[in-house]
């Protein structure tokens, strides 16, 4: 199979699939000296592992990752850089699957599941893994965001990348309720106390009928310096709705005021400036941090619909692989919102996105 990297001068392979032993990602073009040890990536992945409450699907992953390669320890590092750093070669990660239960999908064998990559990807490969959706399943996602972490070392503590949840099904925030510190206060990474509240009962609904809801998420990026990116095809906010839309259940990918846009009159939508007393200060951010392809100092803000989980246990109709027209109902543990768990992917695809745009423009701009 092949386009299973992405990126240019920091590049990112996944390996792995769903029920496989293993999986993981070999992060090439991070530079020396960069602190870095299994603690750090960790953090990040115990914030999309499976399980951590009853919204999300029950599979029982500790993600516990191993870095087997790229790193070096010694008595100089210690002395030089306070432990383990890279040491600018390939950095190899793996997460072990402890929890597959493929006897949940044996009646799906021959089978595909509306709105899932069944039958698209038996129709190219001829050959489909049906335990747990193989490699188009979330699970890859894992190893995503592990190779954000060392992308989060290589742009630097001045950047900081934060996600939210800010709608589940047709219940949105009230942005003017808008406050990051609750993100760490509920299990959807909602910015509205209220609004986490209100999705508690509507996704305990779902959850109870068998169903699902999509989601939409947002991700802004504050300290990104004017001038990354390119005007024609590496365009900033180019690389950033490819990476979004390759996140599993991506439906749509908004970068600023994204479609409401269409609405606005050019006054509505000028991002006017005045000077402040550091330089340029804007007065709105319609372009989301991107002009002409390039950063412009501001925040970056990306936003990403997410579409329902497929795998549910209502039935639904459709057909077997040869043919036969037949009712599907899929057991297994699934996300009643798989939304709620791409927060912490799509914060590891901004930070893959901005390290490898960090690099380029250093590479042409010195």
């Amino acid at each position: 199979m092949s386009h299973n990297s992405f990126g240019h001068l920091f590049r990112v392979t996944t390996w792995g699939e769903s029920h496989g032993k293993a999986l993981g990602c070999v992060v090439d073009g991070c530079p020396p000296g960069l602190a870095l040890d299994e603690a750090f990536v960790q953090d990040f992945l115990d914030k999309r592992k499976p399980g951590t409450s009853r919204f999300v699907t029950q599979r029982k992953e500790p993600d516990q990752v191993k870095i087997l390669s790229g790193v070096f320890e010694d008595d100089r590092t210690a002395q030089q850089y306070g432990g383990q750093v890279t040491t600018g070669t390939p950095i190899s990660m793996m997460i072990e699957n402890v929890d597959q239960r493929s006897k949940d999908y044996s009646e799906i064998r021959d089978r595909y599941r509306p709105g899932h990559a069944d039958y698209a990807y038996d129709q190219k490969y001829g050959v489909r893994d049906y335990r747990g959706g193989g490699r188009s399943s979330a699970r890859e996602t894992a190893a995503r965001v592990a190779a954000g972490a060392v992308a989060r070392r290589v742009i630097g503590d001045g950047i900081t990348i934060r996600g939210a949840v800010v709608q589940i099904g047709p219940h949105a925030i009230d942005r003017d309720a808008w406050d990051w510190a609750e993100t760490g206060n509920n299990p959807f990474w909602c910015p509205d106390a209220k609004a986490a509240k209100q999705w508690e009962d509507f996704l305990d609904e779902t959850r109870k009928a068998g169903s699902s809801t999509g989601a939409i998420v947002e991700i802004h990026a504050s300290g990104v310096p004017a001038g990354w990116g390119a005007p024609i095809y590496g365009k900033l906010d180019g690389e950033l709705a490819t990476a979004m839309m390759s996140i599993n259940a991506a439906k749509g990918v908004e970068i600023g005021a994204g479609f409401a846009a269409a609405a606005f009159s050019g006054e509505q939508n000028a991002d006017e400036m005045r000077m402040g007393n550091d330089g340029v200060r804007f007065l709105s951010n319609n372009n989301g941090g991107v002009a002409g392809g390039i950063s412009t100092g501001q925040d970056v803000v990306v936003r990403v619909a997410i579409k329902p989980t497929s795998s549910i246990l209502s039935v639904t109709q459709s057909v077997t692989r040869d043919g036969d027209e037949v009712d599907v109902r899929t057991k297994g543990r699934h996300d009643p919102c798989v939304g709620i768990r791409a927060v912490p992917v799509a914060e590891a695809m901004m930070a893959c996105v901005l390290a490898d745009a960090k690099l380029r423009h250093r590479g042409q701009m010195g």
